[in-house]
């Protein structure tokens, strides 16, 4: 728990300290990593100078190799030639005294010189701490400006390619992505509440003609409630999905050994106009059973929604099985009309819609009669007949996010004579599987567009 308690002093008085966590500080401490680093250089620059002083008086008082017996002496004060001799242990006595004397003066010195040096290495090293630090102080004060409505700001530190310079470069990248989710996600909520909002102003305008006409009939109301209804199955389809998208970027709640190719043999699309072909081979994955599920069904309504219309020979193409490198795949394939390459990365952002409606409703409903209602929850086909709306654009962005929660990989690829192929790559099941952190396109997962090899081989082409 953070806050502050008191400690005994040394003196018998109270002193105060801060508790952060389990660690307790001081309140003695320098707060400023300019003082301890200045503290730091100072401290060592005294031990430093202590050693080398007591290294040069450790040499000057042993006077190595330098013993020498005196046996005269002259000078002021002492007797000169022709004088009585002074005995050589009084000389050499004398001599030892003067020496004492000036080992003292040198030591005395010595750490008055250290002293002063200490006072001034710390001088110098607030100075030298305050110009290593100025990027810091410029990095705090520009971090501290940006928010959420000003990401587009950056540090932007010039100068060598150093340790805080390749920091300030790291917190820019940082931004550029936070600025990128915080767009996104604004963009996301703004589509969702118009999608959310169509239905409601539907509904409302069915409503009020219906109560505007005083004489309408029995089968009139009962047609405004068929309409009312159906408005509402649209609210709730898109609810569910955007529920599906949330989960999907939380993670993986549990892992379990799941059959890819029996959830793909189950789902295989039944539409009378379009032709099928399967080749699927076992895909043993480790993950969530239902989110691979929901992969498995949104992809595969993506491909019958997004072919060719009735009368024309449309063909969806569905490939299991594991690459070179022991990952399990999945590769649908379907005919269609042209997309361009460049927008096929986009297709996995949500309410993305390219092109215009690509099926007759017909099909659609006949494929998801076919289906059934075992795939209610989060089901991002349609639930009613001859359903005019290509979706609700959250498909591929659930893909997208079921990928990133296992720690996988997704490609969307265009095709020159029309249509999509779409591959997803998941970890190999005996060495695990992702964090099961993603959130999301891009977070835990590859997720590109054209131009990739494909995950297992091409099926043959009628």
């Amino acid at each position: 728990m953070n806050g502050l308690v008191k400690v005994p002093g040394w003196n018998g008085l109270t002193r105060v300290s801060a508790w952060n966590g389990l660690t307790k500080v001081p309140a003695w401490r320098p707060r400023s990593i300019r003082w301890r680093l200045t503290l730091l250089y100072s401290a060592l620059f005294v031990a430093a100078g202590a050693l080398l002083l007591g290294f040069v008086y450790f040499l000057a008082a042993n006077n190595v190799g330098v013993h020498r017996t005196v046996s005269s002496v002259e000078g002021p004060g002492l007797p000169g030639r022709g004088a009585a001799p002074t005995a050589p242990a009084t000389i050499n006595a004398f001599a030892e005294v003067v020496r004492q004397d000036q080992l003292h003066d040198l030591l005395v010195y010595a750490a008055l010189a250290l002293a002063a040096m200490a006072l001034a290495s710390v001088a110098l090293g607030w100075v030298m701490a305050g110009r290593v630090l100025a990027p810091l102080r410029t990095m705090t004060a520009t971090a501290r400006r940006i928010s959420a409505d000003n990401l587009h700001e950056r540090l932007a530190v010039a100068g060598p390619d150093d340790e805080l310079k390749a920091m300030a470069d790291t917190f820019d990248d940082v931004l550029a992505r936070l600025a990128g989710a915080f767009e996104a996600q604004r963009q996301f909520v703004a589509n969702a509440s118009h999608e959310l909002r169509t239905p409601l102003t539907l509904q409302q305008a069915v409503v009020d003609v219906t109560l505007a006409d005083p004489d309408a009939s029995e089968e009139e109301l009962r047609g405004a409630l068929r309409r009312v209804r159906a408005v509402g199955q649209e609210q709730e389809r898109l609810i569910d999905a955007l529920l599906t998208l949330a989960r999907s970027q939380r993670g993986l709640e549990r892992r379990e050994l799941v059959d890819l190719t029996a959830i793909v043999r189950e789902r295989l699309p039944v539409v009378g106009g379009c032709r099928v072909e399967a080749r699927l081979e076992p895909a043993p994955v480790l993950g969530d059973p239902q989110l691979i599920e929901r992969l498995v069904v949104n992809l595969t309504e993506n491909a019958v929604r997004h072919n060719l219309p009735a009368g024309e020979e449309g063909w969806v193409s569905v490939w299991t099985g594991v690459d070179a490198q022991g990952r399990p795949g999945l590769r649908i394939e379907n005919s269609g009309p042209v997309i361009p390459a460049d927008q096929a990365a986009g297709l996995f952002e949500p309410f993305r819609r390219v092109g215009p409606e690509r099926v007759a409703p017909q099909a659609w409903a006949r494929s998801r009669g076919a289906q059934g209602s075992a795939m209610s929850q989060g089901a991002e086909g349609s639930r009613g007949r001859g359903r005019e709306r290509d979706g609700v654009g959250l498909g591929l962005s659930i893909v997208a996010a079921v990928v990133a929660a296992h720690g996988g990989r997704v490609w969307a690829r265009t095709r020159p004579r029309g249509g999509l192929t779409v591959e997803v790559s998941l970890p190999c099941w005996g060495t695990g599987t992702g964090t099961g952190t993603g959130a999301g396109m891009g977070t835990g997962a590859e997720v590109g567009a054209a131009g990739v090899a494909p995950v297992g081989p091409a099926l043959p082409r009628a």
